[in-house]
């Protein structure tokens, strides 16, 4: 069918904020909106559970001690995988068997209920996340949101197809082998897996507990931070949970990615993926990037440890109060998971020594880039297909996803366009752990280039933009610090990257100061006789911006900029005392213009004027 779909509303938080705040719109309203509109899709399969009235009435009734201003994503509708608790409401894993009425929910859904959001239901799965097609389960297969007879991806199918379709905004998945990337790709939507341990896994029914991390199905990739961001606290009781740390590397304008050669692709027998994947190649070069062709043979063994290694016998150990009644799980989860049986605690410890070695051998081919693309996955097939071969076809999806969790790397997926078949085809963009935000970025650039809509409805893509990286600053530079300049290693050696280049509002003065070798330039505001002076923003991990303070001599220092767009960076400024014996180069629009002059040296001092000093 491939059909598009008009939801009642459209469901961008943002736009959803602004509704509320005008009072053009109601929770209670919108969700009996999409009551009725959730009805036209019973044949997806898409809820285990859907919320009555009577059980989402506590949230609402949340709100309404609240104004819409004060909670992040006040009134904002969510849907929750399965395998995560909601309080009150049951947990089955997709499994009829199971039957969990948890008495609290789970931690990282506490955060987003504490920031507004309204729960719309639990969501089918590929049973006790095992599988990656969103067809095992006792609740029927999930159909893809494009067309019924084709798989939605899984296991968290049912979270990317109610988000596909506009029923929510936002969805939680979990993944361990690839659970929140390959729904997101067969479903033309965002999906973000981040690092694992990011997220606290408390209240999320285990499938590989050493591998598990809760993930983020959203509109773009803007929004899956806004949703990551709020989830994001620690959990003491977690043992699970890691420390926060920040990136160690970020992407500016001018980055490198890597590509796996066409001989690792696996692309056979979805040609037409070959020349999307290319396409996207493009778009990244087109946004500032370099390819770089890597082996990525040691990824792909990582990969297949997860099924063939030990691993296996932690799902199964996942489920052991079933394994004893086979009858009661899934056929092929069973004959998965029954290959744990046949794995000893030498074979554990022979995995892990192979891991560790394939590990070194990636992050070192993974350090020579800033990032890695890939295929999501190779392709989709139908549900038909699915059942009939559901061991090879569903390794199949896995290709490019298995090996995420094991070697501990943050990984994004996003739309990529269209197979001949009209069927959604999506790329993965990962790097190493705490890179998620990063990641984001450069993939929501990645995304507005390739499509107009959201998911398969008509509503338009919004024209997002991710302006800040979480531990990071932005500073504005104008002299000797700019690319190419002899100071700017001074930024380069912290990992900085230059993101834009743009020009200070025109209310300041500019002066060559006296001394050097190296010549530096001053600014100083000056409202009533300024000028608008070329300035390079560049981003620098937090950790690292101390000691690039220290380096900065008198009488320069850092402070806030206004730029040319009314915003406000910090910056290189200039006490007023520096200008005492400096020329006035305003006129010249920038260092570097004054700089490309007959002579590079700074021009004899002259007696500056006295401008209106505003030095704030």
């Amino acid at each position: 069918m491939n059909e598009r779909f008009t939801p009642p509303v459209r469901l961008d938080i943002d736009h959803l904020q602004h509704l509320y705040r005008s009072g053009d719109m109601t929770p209670r309203a919108l969700l009996a909106k999409l009551d009725d509109y959730q009805t036209a899709f019973h044949d997806r399969n898409i809820w285990i559970h859907y919320l009555t009235p009577e059980e989402r009435e506590p949230f609402l009734q949340f709100l309404d001690g609240e104004s819409p201003e004060s909670l992040p994503l006040y009134g904002v509708p969510f849907a929750i995988k399965d395998n995560i608790h909601l309080k009150g409401i049951p947990t089955t894993v997709a499994n009829r068997h199971v039957n969990i009425l948890p008495e609290d929910s789970a931690f990282v859904v506490k955060q987003l209920l504490a920031a507004g959001a309204i729960p719309v239901g639990k969501t089918n799965l590929d049973q006790f996340a095992t599988g990656l097609n969103g067809t095992r389960s006792d609740f029927g297969p999930c159909g893809n949101a494009f067309d019924g007879d084709w798989v939605s991806g899984g296991s968290s199918a049912g979270s990317s197809v109610a988000v596909a379709l506009g029923i929510v905004s936002f969805a939680l998945g979990t993944d361990t082998a690839g659970s929140g990337r390959v729904p997101a790709a067969l479903n033309h939507i965002a999906g973000l897996k981040p690092t694992l341990g990011r997220l606290s896994v408390e209240g999320v029914v285990p499938a590989c507990q050493t591998l598990d991390c809760v993930s983020i199905f959203a509109r773009t990739m803007v929004q899956a931070n806004q949703v990551l961001t709020l989830a994001d606290k620690h959990n003491p009781a977690d043992p699970w949970q890691k420390n926060h740390q920040p990136p160690s590397r970020l992407i500016g304008k001018i980055f490198t990615f890597g590509i796996p050669p066409a001989g690792q692709l696996a692309l056979e027998e979805y040609q037409e993926a070959k020349g999307l994947f290319e396409a996207a190649v493009g778009h990244l070069e087109a946004l500032g990037g370099k390819a770089v062709e890597i082996d990525f043979r040691p990824f792909s063994e990582a990969a297949e440890l997860l099924y063939d290694g030990p691993w296996v016998t932690e799902r199964q150990l996942a489920i052991s109060e079933l394994v004893d009644n086979p009858a009661m799980i899934n056929p092929v989860v069973r004959d998965v998971v029954a290959n744990g049986d046949k794995l000893s605690a030498s074979d554990a410890f022979r995995a892990q020594y192979r891991l560790a070695t394939l590990k070194q051998e990636a992050d070192r081919i993974l350090a020579t880039v800033d990032t890695i693309i890939t295929p999501t996955c190779p392709g989709p097939c139908t549900i038909a297909d699915m059942i009939a071969d559901p061991v090879v076809l569903n390794a199949r999806l896995g290709a490019f996803t298995n090996f995420m969790n094991l070697l501990d790397y943050a990984a994004v997926s996003v739309p990529a366009g269209f197979l001949a078949n009209n069927m959604p085809w999506g790329v993965t963009l990962f790097g190493p752990a705490w890179s998620d935000t990063v990641l984001s970025a450069l993939a929501n650039g990645l995304h507005q280039r390739v499509t107009e809509t959201v998911g398969a409805t008509t509503d338009p893509l919004p024209k997002e933009s991710l302006s800040q990286t979480p531990n990071t600053l932005d500073v504005a530079v104008c002299g000797a610090h700019l690319e190419g300049y002899p100071l700017n290693s001074q930024l380069t050696e912290r990992g900085a990257v230059l993101v834009r280049q743009t020009r200070t509002a025109p209310h300041y003065r500019f002066y060559a100061l006296a001394g050097g070798p190296p010549y530096r330039p001053g600014l100083i505001r000056s409202e009533g006789t300024g000028f608008a002076i070329e300035v390079e923003v560049w981003r620098v991990l937090e950790d690292r911006f101390g000691t690039f303070v220290a380096g900065i001599p008198h009488p320069l220092g850092i402070g806030q900029l206004e730029l040319e767009d009314g915003t406000w960076c910090t910056g290189f400024i200039c006490e007023p005392c520096g200008i005492e014996g400096a020329t006035d180069i305003s006129a010249t629009g920038g260092w570097r213009q004054y700089m490309a002059k007959p002579s590079s040296v700074p021009a004899p001092p002259t007696t500056p004027s006295s401008p209106e000093i505003d030095n704030d």
